[in-house]
């Protein structure tokens, strides 16, 4: 590798780095990669619908299939790669879509390839357009549309193509990418920031590799308080103090006390309600406080994202406490 092309790879995000580059160094969805191999073995290769949270290996599950069908030289003539989300409408499909789709190559055989990613933000013209596109060009081109929500995408679209799901990746699928990762750069990190990082990817590989490099960026070490403090979430310490104010301080205590707290370190209400969630689960309380604090804690979030001021609803987190404490006393 010459110099200008080490100094590009160093420059790259570590998301697209360490992106894998063929279908064995994928991480997960092994049913998936297995049937996907068989198709490409087979030379039967159907048009692809893969759904599924973001950060779970759709586009990198569909690029190494890409690199294991052509070879680079024939890469840029056979495989044409939208982003649907900045390409979405009508014009697109009739324009770019169908000629590419429409030509055929006189020196490469085979399929050509279209990958359309987000293609939930499709308008249903759009969409309408690209299923007879797709019925039309099935000699000579195979899609892969890629997505979040598979509700949005039209049920015309859907029964054109073999639907695979990328569920959320575990803790023990990520952790040896992660410690690959960690490995090659050198990061200083404690087992208590691998365990942070993982817990607040919620199963998205992408997020835990950009919560990484943030952080490494940041702090001298990888920790538990650095990579909370990195992506502003509250630590389990902060949640602590508030869960004690609120179960044992009266009303006035701790509300300034939570409204303190919230401004000196810029959390945000919607984060902290998340995490009371968890503690609510995971304490012994009887059947009849537990369900009136979550139907108030549902109610609080809800009024939060229709744009409610945080201070009433901090007044309404600690009233749920001290209605609960109050039934909890007399019961």
């Amino acid at each position: 590798m010459v110099e200008g092309e080490k100094a590009k790879q160093g420059n790259l995000p570590w998301v697209e780095k360490y992106r894998p580059s063929t279908l064995d160094s994928l991480i997960s969805h092994e049913d998936i990669i297995k049937t996907i191999n068989r198709f490409i073995t087979e030379d039967q290769l159907p048009h692809l619908l893969f759904y599924g949270p973001p950060g779970t290996g759709k586009t990198s599950t569909i690029l190494a299939c890409a690199r294991q069908l052509y070879t680079p030289a024939m890469f840029t003539s056979m495989v044409l790669e939208l982003n649907a989300s900045d390409d979405r409408g009508i014009g697109i499909v009739r324009g770019q879509i169908l000629s590419f789709a429409s030509t055929k190559t006189i020196f490469n055989k085979g399929h050509k390839l279209i990958i359309l990613d987000e293609a939930d933000a499709m308008t249903n013209d759009a969409q309408n357009a690209l299923r007879r596109v797709i019925e039309k060009f099935t000699d000579n081109v195979r899609f892969c549309i890629i997505c979040n929500y598979l509700n949005q995408i039209i049920p015309a679209v859907q029964s054109r193509c073999t639907r695979f799901r990328f569920g959320p990746l575990t803790t023990e699928q990520m952790l040896p990418r992660l410690e690959h990762v960690i490995e090659q750069e050198k990061v200083p990190v404690t087992e208590n920031g691998k365990k942070a990082l993982l817990t607040l990817s919620n199963g998205d590989m992408r997020k835990v590799l950009n919560i990484l490099q943030s952080t490494s960026m940041a702090y001298p070490e990888v920790n538990e308080d650095s990579v909370y403090s990195c992506v502003g979430q509250p630590l389990r310490s902060d949640i602590a103090n508030i869960i004690k104010w609120l179960l044992n301080e009266q009303f006035r205590v701790a509300y300034y006390n939570i409204q303190e707290l919230k401004i000196n370190k810029g959390f945000a209400l919607s984060d902290i309600l998340t995490e009371i969630h968890l503690y609510v689960h995971r304490i012994e309380l009887p059947p009849k406080i537990r369900m009136e604090m979550l139907v108030k804690l549902a109610k609080i979030e809800e009024r939060l994202a229709l744009g409610t001021e945080e201070s009433v609803q901090v007044s309404s987190l600690v009233a749920a406490f001290q209605v609960a404490r109050k039934i909890g006393m007399e019961s």
